[in-house]
């Protein structure tokens, strides 16, 4: 499109040529010569992407109209003035020649990009890489925030602080004093780090503290960082560590029961490293230490009241005041509960009398009891049930080599297996006895010491195996029984209440025997003849293949006896092994 004016047209014929010079002219491809026919041939250099002055002539709505001494007015937008001073008539200002506006032939200005290239020019002219700057944060950007250090400048977000900070937009609006660590004059880029600042003057004071540490001073610091094994201190430049173990005299489960980030404490230098520049603190040894006179606050001996602190499967932990704590294990509990674990007798928060028991200073340790509160009831055990007393009480508990009887609250006695019978094998108690049971025992031993009472059952009456049992059962008789109980090696036939015999495998036939239930099985009624009787070991054998030779009377001749116990007298020595392995077992198990 070609504006009025633009071209004047003759009668006569212009020449291609012509034609396309104007045409691009036109089209903005021949700027110079175009600006050379608005301007003049005689006018001063015009270069376009320059700054150039120029003179406010008025202001038209919101355009500012500035003549820069060429023939055509530039116009600039009234937005790019910050001051409306700038813009009064008559008034000198600097300006971007950026472009000439084809359509209108108007030059294109800008006051902004006039100022800001002045502002880098001025700001590469008096910086450069190394230099302090100081400027408001202005916006937060994609990585970082932009500085106004008179242009705007790039801070990374890395290079905001030491620490990586939260949201880095709570800098907005402060003004920040930072070092240029890049120029790119050609892409007028700065980029800044206000951590440079910051680490060189920690560096500075961590010289200035570390020349001047003493072991031993209290120092203010404050709270940085938290970790389960502890807190770091900024001392004013450098960091120290205060170990949890160094918080407090008192139990620390972890560092934020004792500080928070951003506390100011105090707190003793307790040691340093000048070339590792490890400082390690404490905070605990800014007050007294209470185990200093501990022994004369807590003497051995004394009853004192706590509160549980802590329970562990082994004891209780009880704090007497801050900073003072003792266990009290579990077998100083009670004298005579049987306890699995101290949650059994104390819970966290309850309050406790105990008897301070010992005390270790030098590792901060003391030990309690709970059960020397009261009276050891075994002190006393021996005078009230002496040897021979006739006791009457309940079956509290059953093992497998025995019962436990109460003899009184806390104190049991134990019934063993062997105890129970005179003449019957007992293998297990739930085979004579039930939880709950109530009977009648007899004291056989006290063992104060071990605390152990010994009872017996058997005892209550007298032994069959001195009086009755030798007179009523004889070698050669022949007797009958059911068959009680089967072993690998046998069958024990019951002769009477609580007396049994043995009928080995080798004496149920004359034929070889694998098992003895192919001969009997439990509950079968056998007759029998005794082939041994051992007051000794108490002991009675019987023999089922000797009754082979047994009349319809029941009779059986002298010879068959005689013959029958010389057979018995051949496999004697078998059936002791096997017996002795048996009661071997038995008394293994009851251990």
């Amino acid at each position: 499109m070609v504006r009025p004016g633009r071209f004047k047209f003759v009668n006569s014929v212009i020449s291609e040529d012509e034609m396309e010079k104007e045409f691009l002219a036109c089209m903005g491809e021949i700027k110079e010569e175009t600006l050379d026919e608005i301007v003049g041939s005689d006018s001063s250099e015009f270069v376009v992407d320059s700054i150039v002055k120029g003179k406010v002539i008025r202001v038209i709505g919101d355009e500012v109209v500035v003549d820069i001494n060429y023939k055509s007015e530039g116009y600039i937008s009234i937005r790019e003035f910050d001051d409306p001073s700038e813009f009064e008539a008559g008034k000198e200002i600097e300006v971007f020649l950026e472009d000439l506006d084809e359509f209108t032939g108007h030059l294109l200005l800008s006051k902004r990009k006039a100022d800001r290239i002045r502002g880098w020019e001025k700001i590469m002219e008096e910086h450069s890489v190394g230099n302090i700057v100081k400027g408001k944060a202005m916006r937060k950007i994609k990585g970082g925030l932009l500085i106004d250090i008179g242009v705007p400048v790039f801070l990374p977000a890395s290079q905001v602080d030491i620490r990586r900070t939260g949201d880095i937009a709570e800098y907005i609006g402060k003004d920040l004093e930072c070092k240029i660590i890049k120029i790119d004059k050609e892409r007028r880029n700065i980029v800044l780090s206000r951590r440079k600042i910051l680490e060189e003057d920690r560096d500075r004071k961590k010289i200035t503290i570390l020349e001047s540490l003493v072991k031993g001073e209290i120092r203010k610091g404050l709270v940085k960082n938290i970790t389960d094994f502890g807190a770091f201190v900024d001392l004013g430049g450098i960091d120290g560590l205060l170990h949890i173990t160094d918080m407090s005299w008192g139990r620390v489960s972890h560092p934020s029961e004792i500080v928070a980030i951003d506390d100011e404490i105090e707190v003793k230098i307790l040691d340093f490293d000048l070339d590792r520049e490890r400082i390690s603190l404490g905070l605990k040894q800014t007050s007294a230490n209470p185990w200093e006179n501990i022994r004369e606050k807590y003497p051995i001996g004394s009853r004192i009241t706590g509160q549980v602190v802590n329970v562990m499967p082994y004891g209780a932990f009880i704090k007497l005041e801050e900073g003072i704590e003792g266990l009290v294990h579990i077998s100083e509990m009670s004298w005579t509960r049987q306890i699995s674990h101290p949650s059994e007798m104390v819970a966290i928060g309850d309050m406790i009398e105990i008897v301070v028991l010992d005390i270790n200073e030098d590792k901060h340790e003391l030990s309690m009891g709970m059960k020397q509160i009261d009276e050891n009831p075994w002190t006393t055990v021996e005078e009230k049930y002496p040897v021979g007393t006739v006791i009457s009480g309940r079956v509290r508990n059953m093992t497998g080599y025995g019962a436990f009887v109460e003899l009184e609250e806390g104190i049991d006695g134990l019934l063993h297996v062997s105890d129970m019978s005179w003449t019957k094998k007992i293998t297990h108690p739930s085979v004579v006895l039930k939880k709950g049971d109530k009977l009648d025992t007899i004291v056989l031993s006290v063992d104060q010491d071990r605390k152990r009472v010994a009872l017996g059952m058997k005892q209550m009456i007298s032994d069959p195996w001195e009086s009755s049992i030798p007179e009523k059962y004889k070698v050669g008789d022949i007797v009958k029984g059911p068959v009680t109980k089967l072993t690998n090696f046998g069958a024990f036939i019951e002769l009477e209440n609580d007396l049994e015999g043995l009928l080995h495998i080798s004496e149920m036939s004359d034929s070889k025997i694998e098992k003895p239930e192919d001969v009997v099985n439990v509950g079968d009624e056998a007759t029998l003849m005794i082939i041994n009787v051992d007051n000794d070991n108490r002991k009675i054998g019987l023999s089922l293949r000797a009754c082979v030779g047994m009349d319809e009377d029941g009779e059986i001749s002298e010879e068959a006896v005689k013959a029958a116990l010389e057979k018995a007298e051949a496999s004697a020595a078998a059936r002791e092994k096997d017996e002795a392995a048996y009661e071997q077992e038995v008394a293994e198990a009851g251990e």
